[in-house]
C-alpha cells in the first residue's frame, strides 16, 4: 500500500536481457521518484533509457528485480490488476506521430483513453476533453484536425492532453521535446512544469540532451550500457562528475567559442 514516505516510482534490482551481444540490455538498475519530483535520465543513444521507460510502462517485462508504482509491484501484473492500475501512469513519445491513429483526428485520439479506461460518461467527453485541450494551450477548434495538419509542437500538447486525461501519478517522458525547434521546445517544458506545479505529478524524463536536463531535472541519473554510473541532483552531477560517461555527456555539449 502506498504511503505519504513511499516513492511515486521504485525499481529494484531490475535486469532485462536482450541476448548475449545486446548493448540495450539493463544490469541492476535501483532507482526511485518522489511524488512531485522530476528524474532525469541521461545517456548516450544504446545506453538503455527507452529501455527503462518500456519496463516502467510495462510495456516490456523485466526478468529480474520489480518495479514498484504507489507502492504496488506492477513488474508481473497483468489482467484487470494492471488495467486498473494504467489510468496512473501514462507516457509521453519523442514522435507523437508515431502513437497517434493518423486517420483519426484530435476528437477521438482524446476520446480514447476516456472510453477503454472508463473514466467520464460518453455525454461528459466533450467538456473533458476541452478543458484537456485548454489546460495544454489549445481549443476546441482542434478537435476536427488529423495529426498530419498539426504542427510538431500541436502534436506534442496533444499527446500531453491526452496522457492527462487520466489523471496520472507518474508520466514517463521519452526524449518529448528533441524532435522540436529551440523555441517549440521551450514552450512545452514550461508547460509540462506548469501542469507539475498544478497537479503534482511526477516526471521520469529521458533525455540525451544535458541543457534541457539542467533546466528542468530536480534529480538525474547517468546510464551506460545498461547500467546507473551516476546519481544525484542534478546541479551536484553535473557540477562535479564522477562517472567518464557522464565527463563524455559534459564534454560533448558545444560552447562558444570567444
Amino acid at each position: 500500500m502506498e504511503t505519504s514516505s513511499s516513492p511515486m516510482l521504485e525499481l529494484r534490482n531490475v535486469a532485462k536481457r536482450f541476448g548475449e551481444r545486446s548493448r540495450n540490455g539493463l544490469k541492476d538498475i535501483n532507482l526511485s521518484v518522489a511524488h512531485g519530483e522530476t528524474l532525469a535520465v541521461l545517456g548516450s543513444s544504446g545506453s538503455g533509457k527507452t529501455t527503462l521507460a518500456r519496463l516502467v510502462m510495462r510495456l516490456t517485462q523485466p526478468d529480474e528485480g520489480t518495479i514498484h508504482i504507489l507502492g504496488q509491484d506492477i513488474s508481473r501484473m497483468g489482467g484487470n490488476a494492471l488495467r486498473r492500475i494504467r489510468p496512473r501512469f501514462q507516457m509521453v513519445f519523442q514522435d507523437p506521430l508515431a502513437a497517434f491513429n493518423p486517420r483519426a483526428n484530435v476528437k477521438r485520439i482524446l476520446e480514447d483513453p476516456l472510453r477503454i479506461h472508463g473514466l467520464a460518461d460518453r455525454n461528459e467527453f466533450g467538456a473533458v476533453i476541452i478543458d484537456a485541450l485548454e489546460r495544454v494551450g489549445l481549443g476546441k477548434e482542434y478537435l476536427q484536425r488529423l495529426p498530419l495538419e498539426l504542427s510538431g509542437g500541436q502534436r506534442q500538447r496533444i499527446a500531453i492532453a491526452r496522457a492527462i486525461l487520466t489523471t496520472p501519478q507518474l508520466i514517463v517522458l521519452d526524449e518529448p521535446v528533441s524532435a522540436l525547434d529551440v523555441s517549440v521546445r521551450a514552450q512545452i517544458l514550461n508547460l509540462l512544469l506548469d501542469l507539475q506545479e498544478e497537479t503534482g505529478v511526477s516526471y521520469l524524463f529521458i533525455s540525451h540532451d544535458l541543457a534541457v536536463v539542467r533546466a528542468f531535472a530536480d534529480r538525474l541519473v547517468v546510464m551506460d550500457e545498461g547500467r546507473i554510473v551516476e546519481q544525484g541532483t542534478t546541479e551536484d552531477v553535473l557540477a562535479n562528475p564522477q562517472s567518464n560517461a557522464t565527463r563524455v555527456l559534459i564534454d560533448a555539449v558545444p560552447r562558444l567559442s570567444v
